[in-house]
Formats: C-alpha cells, sequence, structure tokens
C-alpha cells in the first residue's frame, strides 16, 4: 500500500477566464497534519472542494490513498472526515442527536452507533455536553462537535476549511490540540486550510499558496530557515528613499513592502545599530525578530500576506 495519503499532480483549475490553481502539486503522507496556507483568494478553498470531491478540476490528477478523486469520488468519500467552514449543526438538537443523526447517513444504527458516538464523544471531551443543545455550546464545543460527527465513520483522512475560523486565539489552541491527538493516537491524516498563522505554525508540514500557485512547502521551521536571518522591519516618511540609502550603504536588499522597508540580515540587531548611526533622521520606528512564517510569504511573494488580491476563491 501506498504511503501518500495525498497525491496532487499539476492540479489547475479555472472559473471563466479567471485561474484559481495552476499546476498545483505536492504529496502529503499518512499521519500528518497538512496545513494549506494562503490569504483569501490564494487558491486553498478551490482545493479543497476539489480534493472533497465537491467539484472536479480542470486538469490534473489527484489520489486519496490510491483512488482517483475525478474517476472514483464514491470510493474516495469512504475515507473522508469533513468538517466545512461554515457550521453543519443543527442546533436545535442535541449534541448526541446531531451524532446519532449523522451515523444513520452512513448506515450505522444500533449498538454499533452507541458505541461510535460514546467513543467519539469521549475522545474529544464532549461526554457531558451530549444532551446538550448545539445552540448554548460556545464556538469551541461547536468546532469540537463538528470534528466528531466527521469522525464517527472512522475514516482515516480528515479534510477541513478553515476549522477555527470565529474561534478565540485559546480555543484554536485547544482544536490544534485535539487533532493532534488524532494524528498521534488514532493514526488520522488531516488537512487543513487556514489564514491563522499560529494554526500553521503547528502544522508538520504547510503549503503555502499565493494566486494559485504553490510558491513553497515544507516543515514550518524549515521555511523560516529559508529567510535568511533576522527581519529588520522600518517605518520612515520616505520609504523608497530610506530603501535606496539602505542598498547603497551596506549593499544589501532592501525591499519597500505596504510603505515599510524590509531587509534580512544575520545578527539583526548589530544591523539595527549600524543602520540607525547611519540614518537616524530617516527612521522613525525600527523593529527586529527572527521570521515567522508571515516573513516567509513576503519573502517569496514580495507581498504581505493581507495585501494579496482575490485569485482563486471561486464566484461569490
Amino acid at each position: 500500500m501506498s504511503t501518500a495519503a495525498i497525491q496532487v499532480e499539476q492540479l489547475r483549475h479555472v472559473y471563466g477566464a479567471r485561474v484559481a490553481l495552476d499546476g498545483v502539486s505536492f504529496t502529503i503522507a499518512r499521519g500528518e497534519v497538512f496545513g494549506l496556507l494562503g490569504p483569501n483568494g490564494g487558491g486553498k478553498t478551490t482545493l479543497f472542494k476539489i480534493l472533497s470531491t465537491l467539484m472536479p478540476a480542470s486538469a490534473g490528477t489527484a489520489t486519496i490513498f490510491g483512488e482517483p478523486v475525478r474517476g472514483a469520488p464514491d470510493q474516495v468519500r469512504r475515507h473522508l472526515g469533513v468538517v466545512f467552514q461554515h457550521p453543519s449543526l443543527d442546533g436545535k438538537l442535541s449534541v448526541g442527536e446531531n451524532l446519532r443523526c449523522h451515523g444513520h447517513l452512513y448506515g450505522v444504527r444500533g449498538a454499533a452507533l452507541d458505541t461510535r458516538v460514546q467513543a467519539v464523544l469521549q475522545r474529544l471531551g464532549l461526554t457531558e455536553r451530549a444532551g446538550d443543545l448545539v445552540e448554548t455550546l460556545s464556538g469551541g464545543l461547536q468546532r469540537r462537535t463538528e470534528l466528531a460527527k466527521a469522525l464517527l465513520h472512522q475514516p482515516p483522512l480528515l479534510l477541513l476549511d478553515e476549522p477555527s475560523t470565529g474561534l478565540d486565539p485559546g480555543a484554536r489552541r485547544d482544536f490544534m490540540q485535539h487533532l493532534r491527538q488524532l494524528r498521534d493516537h488514532e493514526g488520522v491524516t488531516i488537512v487543513l486550510t487556514t489564514h491563522y498563522m499560529e494554526e500553521a505554525e503547528r502544522c508538520d508540514r504547510v503549503a503555502i499558496l499565493h494566486q494559485g500557485k504553490l510558491v513553497s512547502v515544507g516543515a514550518p521551521a524549515e521555511l523560516k530557515d529559508r529567510v535568511g536571518g533576522d527581519v529588520v522591519v522600518m517605518q520612515a516618511d520616505d520609504p523608497e528613499g530610506l530603501g535606496a540609502k539602505i542598498r547603497e550603504r551596506f549593499d544589501c536588499e532592501a525591499l519597500v513592502v505596504d510603505g515599510t522597508v524590509r531587509v534580512e540580515r544575520p545578527r539583526g540587531h548589530e544591523f539595527v545599530r549600524d543602520v540607525v548611526d547611519a540614518f537616524a533622521a530617516d527612521i522613525t520606528l525600527v523593529t527586529y525578530g527572527k521570521p515567522t512564517l508571515e516573513d516567509v510569504f513576503i519573502h517569496l511573494t514580495g507581498r504581505t500576506f493581507w495585501a494579496t488580491g482575490d485569485a482563486g476563491g471561486g464566484p461569490a
């Protein structure tokens, strides 16, 4: 049996004249927590829809556990548990009733259904909430109920589209902890789309999408190592002029992004000292730090994460 949970080769999708995915290729191993990171319009939701068999790609191939997504969607769906960005729970039913209704859709009934419901409730810490109406739960508990529902038929692969949208940072951390427990204890492969940097940081590997293209894939630490040192960010009344002066004086790349000057340098604290000594009158604020995934995105695309235009989200 192949070790790959998902294999994507030259996947392409267009909406009319607009290219949403442009030759995307990657492999996801079994048992990974894999993040698809990108701003709105980067193409990640289109990719999610294709992998979850909601729509066919315009070109290219995708297989899940060796089954072609386009050629054998019914077989592929047996492998999948899906959590959509928008809630799919019935708020007027209890947590347990939602799970039982979902089990019936998969043909699970009787003692087998009772056993599975109790198992997922316990796994996700929802046993004491089984009789509570969903509409009375917090956002974090509702997302855990969504996850319990997706796990009820015991799929080896979870696809989650922006699963923590609307959750506060603490609830997002708790949700990611539940996902890691599923990976560690159940061997479940997890693929999630996200625009939260801290969520992507907790994935085993991350694929960065920008305007329909896959610009990089790797572990978060590996991606940050590619930046090439500390990131120094300077604000100035004339950022273009300051950037030109820095390039001439220090013979380095100074990128002007959204009105700030960015320089990637080893030993950034020493560069801060030198650049302030040289151009104190031009700089209004300077910061430096270790690179983040947002810095990786800027390094790869030359644009800030939130400044990219819509390229791949599909029709409104």
